[in-house]
């Protein structure tokens, strides 16, 4: 005895495939690409020179000082190499009701291509200038300073989540990088530069000093503080020069901010979301606003979350060099030993942060709230 005729359904199947949906890209919003052509031209590694500034200085009718001029070697390396491979087999696209989902694939592969690049980059915020932070900084206790960088602490409780960050303790001019966490009263910093040997030049700062470790955990955004902590954000940017840094354009500027930002955005008092006629086509990439004088953007592809916080990054186009290439393109090769075909490429990528760009950017470590 058969099934009862109702429990054989008929069934249709549409003639177009399901697209998988991403976020559009904001890597070509957050980098430039001045050297590009240089690094595929030679190869994965591009040395980009630069000479140390010097200092006018007031002429006395003494003899004169001299400045000594060294090299600083910055190095684009292209390090992330990345491929897709996959098979499309004659009996599968015969038996099955999709007949050429060739194309499909070959755009879900780009766009999964653009969001890992996004990651890669929106991932370098520990590149940030220290003292280009904003967030809840670190404080308690106070500390001694010997002449290679090692701090010890009094009444402190370092964390290994303070490396990276940037210090300052009273006596001391510039910000320094913390360099390693040794012990809840121990840390070591240096001088916050990636293309010179690493070292710390600050000298001995004696026992009892206080000290600011910045942004070690998340402040929390709300309605009532954001235009302060954006505030924050453009200050950063806008004192570089005041510190011995390049001067940070004022046109390009961008925040990239994750869609908890834009909740508390719209409900905060004195805000008025504007989207200028030359920005319109930008809504497609997750433009919201102008806002002290950053150009807008959301992403869910942030590093952290509504927790622990948001790496959020504030900045110009100048602050990173991106490189990439297309080193082999869908190579399409026949299934030896079955019917059908493979495809496969191979993509390479890398960016560098160089030292005199590190305060091009500034860091919103947050969470949102409404």
């Amino acid at each position: 005895m058969g099934s009862p005729r109702a429990t054989t359904l008929a069934q249709g199947f549409s003639q177009k495939l399901l697209l998988e949906m991403y976020d559009q890209s904001l890597l070509d919003v957050i980098v430039n690409r001045d050297y590009e052509g240089e690094i595929n031209g030679v190869g994965s590694v591009l040395n980009i020179l630069n000479i140390n500034r010097i200092s006018e200085k007031t002429y006395t009718g003494a003899n004169l000082s001299v400045d000594d001029l060294f090299e600083i070697n910055a190095q684009l390396k292209i390090d992330q190499w990345k491929s897709f491979y996959w098979r499309e087999k004659t009996i599968d696209n015969w038996q099955s009701y999709i007949k050429n989902p060739h194309s499909t694939v070959v755009t879900q592969k780009a766009e999964e291509r653009n969001r890992n690049m996004d990651l890669f980059a929106f991932g370098l915020y520990a590149k940030v200038g220290a003292g280009n932070r904003v967030g809840t900084d670190y404080t308690t206790g106070t500390v001694a300073i010997d002449v290679n960088g090692n701090v010890t602490g009094s009444g402190t409780t370092f964390t290994a989540s303070m490396v990276n960050r940037g210090f300052k303790a009273t006596g001391q001019s510039k910000w320094y990088r913390v360099a390693s966490f040794v012990s809840t009263t121990s840390i070591t910093i240096i001088d916050d530069l990636d293309d010179l040997t690493a070292a710390y030049t600050g000298g001995v700062i004696g026992a009892g000093a206080t000290f600011t470790i910045e942004a070690v955990t998340a402040i929390a955004v709300t309605v009532s503080n954001l235009l302060q902590e954006v505030a924050a954000l453009k200050l950063k940017l806008n004192k570089a020069e005041s510190f011995g840094y390049n001067s940070v354009p004022d046109q390009g500027r961008y925040l990239i901010v994750p869609p908890e930002f834009e909740d508390v955005l719209v409900r905060a008092n004195g805000v008025v979301l504007h989207v200028p006629e030359s920005f319109q086509d930008f809504i497609v990439k997750g433009f919201i606003t102008m806002f002290q004088g950053f150009q807008v953007y959301k992403s869910n592809r942030l590093t952290g979350d509504n927790v622990n916080g948001f790496h959020c990054i504030a900045g110009h186009p100048s602050w990173m060099t991106f490189a990439e290439k297309l080193l082999e393109a869908d190579i399409e090769e026949e299934l030896i030993g079955n019917f059908g075909a493979a495809y496969k490429d191979l993509f390479v990528y890398g960016a560098k942060v160089t030292d005199a760009r590190r305060h091009f950017a500034a860091e919103l470590f947050a969470t949102f709230t409404t």
